[in-house]
Order: structure tokens, then C-alpha cells, then sequence
């Protein structure tokens, strides 16, 4: 049963697939924001990991290729089966895990790793506890682990007005100004902006963009248990934690209540097809989902998929070019990124701190979860996303406990 203000799943009652005419220049905008700030914050790590491991040239192109069509090919599909703008992302945490152990493993071992915490990852999916889980986290906690995890890129828009001042006040007041008159129109234009003021002075370096179709580079697996313990149960385990948790309490807080089983599951078989070309795995995104689920994407959230399914577009053109999309990236100053990707994200971050906080016996436990989220905390590999959520629980489920 769903809300009346909920997109209904249910394909008896589901008005007819209209992409063309759900179309908007606001998603598209979105769904290229989205797919730039999850390219542009983690790509790094992967040539990192690459380059300590003495990865080829042709084998980091082929994990980058495997990656984005993973993303794209489940982006679109699922967003357009379940008319909700999902998000497919790789993980960022997994991705710096592999930097520190990648290089221990030898590389078909490392195969073997991905194909084991893909083949995981799918079980969790088709065996469905993952939504009993969710089921039992009170929305307060949900909406702050949101807010939490959209906090640390928020504010990074006001960290780098500390060192490209203009360039992003001249940003930010074209925001508010578009904001006020045309609020669909105030992402689009200030990304419009910001490119011809970072041109202007002269910030935009395209002398080593280059084209370069990526061609695809097959390793069979080698199982083995020290790569198993070392980089496949860990990485399970942060994919859990820090996406795919986050990724459906992104979805849910706002209001979108899609069934999140065949989500994981999808996900889980894409990676295990893709693993023997490098794919450490593909999962639930979070803050890049935000992006797309919030109203600068669309005013009508039934007509927000769109958003998912252009960034799906965008990551299956950067992945049949691998590599080329970090030249092409690396060409725009970093200021001008993090700050269009802070401003798309205001909207999502207000959200998650209203529902955070109108419940009033979920407003301690709603706190604890946004600052323990919002800190950055990292503990055995795990990321603050996953802490948030278990100190939220916990001081809701004492306080419960003491007033009861």
C-alpha cells in the first residue's frame, strides 16, 4: 500500500512508459551533475589502487569501462522499470579499500575477491532481508543518515570559495538569483556560468584531453582465501554499509518506496558478470542519487527518473571512452565541480533535516545519526555512513527503552 503522495510500483496501476515526454531540461542537467560529481570524487582512487598494483594502462581502462557500463546498463533499466531515479554507482570506500590491498594480491586473486562479494551481494538480494532490515529503521534516523552524508559535499562549495573566490560567488549568487525567478533553471544556469567564468579566467586546461576508446580486458578468476579475507568479505561488506544502506534511505526519504531487493539483486549479477574485466562492483548510490531524486531535478517526482536515466547515459558514453572521461574531467577546475555539486544537493540536504527532526521521540536519535554521519568517522575500513546508522539505532532504541 503507498502513500498517496508515493510513486505506485505496481504495474496494474502504473500509467504508461512517456520518457520523451518526461524529458526535461532540469534532469538532464541533473542526471550530467550526478554522473560528473561520482566520476570526478572517486576516479582518482582507482588509477591510485591501479598504478600501486602495476596495473596496465589497458587493464585500469578495461576496470573503468566494466564499472561504467555496469552502472549505466542497470541505472537505465532500473529507473525506467520502476519509474523511480535510481542510481547505480561504484563505491568509493571499496574503491580506497583496494588501494591499500590490491597491491598484496596478485591480480586473477583479486578477480576472484570481486566475483566472491558479487556472488554475496546477489544472495542478500534474492533472499530479501534486506528489506525486513530497512523496514525496521525509523524514518527520523533514515532522513538524518540522508542529511549526514549530503553534509560533507554541502559544505565543500564554502571551502572552496577560500581559494577560487570569484568563481564561486559568482556561482552562488547566480544560484539564488535563478532560484528566486526560475528554480528549475538555477542548476542549469549556474553550471552555464560557472564554465564561462572559469574560462574567462582561464582555469579551464584542455592540453592533455585526449580521445580513447576503452577495449576491454578479460582475467579469469582465481579463487584463493587470503584474497577472499583480504579484499572479497570486506569489500561485501563496505559495499552494505556504506552504499547500499544509504542508497535506499536516500530513495526512501524521498518518498520513492521501491522494493529494494531487486535492486541489491540486479546490481549483485551485473558485478559478477563484469568482475573478470575488473569491476570491483557496482551498488546503490547515495550521494550522487540525491542529486537526482530531489526537486531540482524535477518539480513532479514521478517525472525525477529521467534525471537517473540521462546520467545512465552519460556513464555509457564515459565508459566506451575508459579513461578519456578523468582527462576530460581533470580539465574543469575542481572548484567549479564541487561547488555545482554542493548547490544540486541543498535541496536534498534541507529535506533530510525537516523529516529528521519532526518526529520528536526520534529527534535525539535523528541528531546522533547526522553528526556521527556528518564527521567522517571511519572505523575498520568502514565508512561513517554505516557508524551514523548504528549509533542512530542505538540511542533510539535506549531512549525507547528509559521513556517506556
Amino acid at each position: 500500500m503507498t502513500s498517496p503522495s508515493s510513486p505506485d510500483f505496481s504495474p496494474a496501476t502504473r500509467a504508461p512508459l512517456r520518457p520523451f515526454t518526461d524529458m526535461s531540461l532540469s534532469a538532464l542537467v541533473a542526471g550530467f551533475v550526478a554522473m560528473m560529481t561520482g566520476y570526478t570524487s572517486s576516479l582518482v582512487l582507482m588509477f591510485q589502487a591501479g598504478r600501486a598494483a602495476h596495473l596496465t594502462d589497458a587493464q585500469i581502462s578495461s576496470w573503468i569501462w566494466a564499472l561504467s557500463m555496469g552502472m549505466a546498463l542497470c541505472t537505465i533499466g532500473l529507473s525506467l522499470r520502476f519509474r523511480a531515479p535510481i542510481v547505480i554507482a561504484w563505491s568509493t570506500p571499496g574503491a580506497a579499500l583496494l588501494v591499500s590491498s590490491l597491491p598484496h594480491v596478485a591480480y586473477p586473486e583479486a578477480i576472484g575477491a570481486f566475483v566472491l562479494c558479487a556472488l554475496l551481494l546477489t544472495l542478500v538480494g534474492l533472499t530479501g532481508w534486506f528489506d525486513t532490515l530497512m523496514k525496521k529503521i525509523p524514518a527520523g534516523v533514515a532522513a538524518a543518515l540522508l542529511a549526514g552524508i549530503l553534509f560533507e559535499i554541502g559544505i565543500e562549495i564554502f571551502r572552496a570559495a577560500q581559494f577560487q573566490t570569484a568563481l564561486v560567488l559568482a556561482m552562488f549568487f547566480t544560484y539564488l538569483v535563478i532560484k528566486r525567478f526560475a528554480p528549475r533553471y538555477a542548476i542549469p544556469a549556474t553550471l552555464v556560468v560557472g564554465t564561462a567564468v572559469a574560462g574567462a579566467l582561464g582555469m579551464l586546461d584542455f592540453s592533455r584531453f585526449h580521445v580513447a576508446l576503452a577495449v576491454p580486458v578479460l582475467m579469469m578468476p582465481v579463487f584463493s582465501l587470503s584474497a577472499a579475507i583480504s579484499i572479497g568479505i570486506p569489500l561485501f561488506v563496505v559495499a552494505m554499509a556504506s552504499q547500499n544502506v544509504p542508497g535506499i534511505a536516500v530513495l526512501r526519504a524521498d518518498g520513492y518506496q521501491t522494493p529494494s531487493a531487486p535492486l541489491i539483486a540486479t546490481t549483485g549479477v551485473a558485478s559478477v558478470l563484469l568482475a573478470p574485466f575488473g569491476s570491483h562492483g557496482v551498488n546503490l548510490a547515495a550521494i550522487t542519487a540525491a542529486i537526482c531524486t530531489g526537486r531540482e531535478a524535477h518539480e513532479d517526482k514521478n517525472r525525477r527518473y529521467m534525471a537517473a536515466v540521462w546520467c545512465g547515459l552519460f556513464y555509457l558514453i564515459a565508459g566506451i571512452f575508459g579513461a578519456t572521461i578523468a582527462a576530460l574531467f581533470g580539465s574543469l577546475p575542481k572548484a567549479l565541480v564541487v561547488s555545482v555539486a554542493a548547490l544540486a544537493l541543498f535541496g536534498s540536504i534541507m529535506s533530510g533535516l525537516t523529516n529528521a527532526m519532526q518526529d520528536a521521540r526520534q529527534r535525539e536519535a535523528a541528531l546522533v545519526t547526522f553528526m556521527v554521519t556528518a564527521s567522517g568517522l571511519t572505523l575498520l575500513s568502514i565508512g561513517s555512513a554505516f557508524w551514523g546508522l548504528v549509533a542512530g539505532l542505538l540511542t533510539h532504541a535506549v531512549l525507547n527503552a528509559r521513556r517506556a
